[in-house]
């Protein structure tokens, strides 16, 4: 390797050279395999059952429902307890629901009632993971100029298994069917669990809302971000984005059958597409220096993600439609990974479970609705044409926010100023963000 290159590759992954974080990305990044494997068996399997986009709508909406009622709570606890031992919990819930969805696929005795409550129990872990894990990966690098770098390999971890987990669950599924998937998907949770239990950390600091009631607690998280525009901003655009572009995942496997006249090899195809360009935006974002230029980024990805939606509308070519969610799942995953960083970036530590768990809720709330009207749309008046929909509110919601962002550059750069994080400035400007 050039020196050149070796030096670009320190510079990506710099943050590995911290042993906690690197026994997260490993074991996560096992375990997040068998989680997009359980992702795609799971709408198959729906599909195989119904044969209805409702049901897929359906599906989302009770597997993500549970994070609209118990996030923005989780997101208080996060901030009051331990963050590695509600990370271990969560994990320790998912595998339970995974092995108890294989045995009922490979017993054949599965229905999709099951489904709906399995997904939902997901969800509840869902809705106490993720605020914690996002919050949780700031503690795993000792140099907070590595933490931008974190979050993006942390991203292009989460991309690397949904470029391989789409593909293997398509082919398991139509050898063996879903329920190999899901008893995959549960043996994947000994890794990340594992890699928890390995990591030495410093106690934690007492808590900044220790002893102040849950609601409290979550009124003065929420007042915080409400009065700090950039974040309420950055929620919003994740939310927004989420609602309306988002729900398309779950028309995928009616799209690709009924509109690509592929099964669910087709389907794993194009979810591994998205992996492709979502892995190929995180390693973009890896190697940047600093999170200076990323409130130019984020508005022009969300652009891109509503054109792709667009064009996959209309799209009836297989070659095609692979090459579209390449550039829906890049764009997506830039956009999404962009707002985390700046949100990790501003934040103030004591509210920082709270804030990620607004993130959350910015996307894993809005979801199950989006996919359940999705669902209900795509009934009724098809699916091209309710990708289509989806694709123009987004592309409306970038427009809005491009014709902002100066505005919101002058507000946000005095707060990386203030936080200490503003280095290599001119460096970042000349480079084009």
């Amino acid at each position: 390797m050039s020196a050149g290159g070796l030096s670009r590759w320190r510079t990506m992954s710099r943050a590995l050279r911290h042993p906690n974080f690197r026994l997260f990305f490993m074991g996560q990044g096992i375990s997040l395999i068998g989680t997009w494997m359980q992702m795609i068996a799971t709408s198959w399997l729906v599909y195989r059952l119904t044969n209805s986009a409702y049901w897929l709508g359906m599906s989302s909406f009770a597997s993500r429902i549970p994070s609209v009622v118990l996030t923005p709570l989780a997101g208080v606890l996060v901030d009051r307890f331990n963050r590695q031992r509600i990370v271990i919990a969560a994990q320790v819930l998912a595998a339970v629901q995974a092995a108890i969805l294989a045995a009922l696929c490979l017993t054949h005795t599965v229905q999709v009632w099951h489904v709906i409550a399995l997904g939902a129990l997901l969800g509840v872990a869902n809705a106490f993971d993720v605020p914690a894990r996002q919050s949780f990966i700031v503690h795993l690098v000792e140099d907070r100029d590595d933490l931008s770098n974190a979050i993006a390999l942390n991203s292009s971890m989460f991309n690397s298994a949904r470029l391989i987990g789409p593909a293997v669950a398509g082919a398991l599924t139509a050898a063996f069917g879903e329920g190999i998937c899901f008893l995959l998907n549960a043996l994947s949770y000994i890794a990340v669990i594992w890699a928890l239990l390995a990591m030495k950390l410093p106690p934690q600091e007492s808590k900044g809302n220790a002893g102040v009631p849950v609601l409290q607690g979550l009124a003065e998280g929420c007042r915080y971000a409400w009065s700090m525009q950039p974040i309420r901003i950055l929620i919003g655009l994740i939310a927004l984005a989420s609602l309306m572009g988002t729900p398309y995942m779950v028309l995928l496997p009616k799209y690709a059958k009924e509109f690509l006249h592929s099964g669910p090899k087709g389907f794993g195809w194009l979810m591994g597409a998205s992996g492709v360009g979502a892995l190929c935006g995180a390693i973009y974002l890896a190697g940047r220096q600093s999170v200076v230029g990323l409130e130019r980024l984020i508005p022009r990805a969300t652009v891109a993600f509503s054109l792709g939606l667009i064009g996959l509308s209309f799209s009836r070519s297989f070659g095609l439609s692979w090459l579209l969610m390449v550039v829906t799942g890049g764009s997506m995953m830039v956009q999404m990974a962009s707002c985390n960083t700046m949100l990790q970036a501003i934040v103030d530590d004591d509210k920082r479970g709270r804030v990620m768990s607004l993130y959350a809720l910015s996307f894993m709330g809005t979801a199950p609705l989006g996919g359940l009207m999705a669902g209900q749309l795509g009934d009724r008046f098809g699916v091209p044409h309710t990708i289509l929909f989806g694709g123009v509110v987004t592309l409306c919601v970038a427009l809005v926010f491009l014709s902002q962002m100066t505005a919101f550059s002058a507000k946000v750069r005095p707060m990386f100023v203030n936080k200490g994080i503003l280095r290599d400035t001119i460096a970042e400007e000349q480079s084009g963000g």
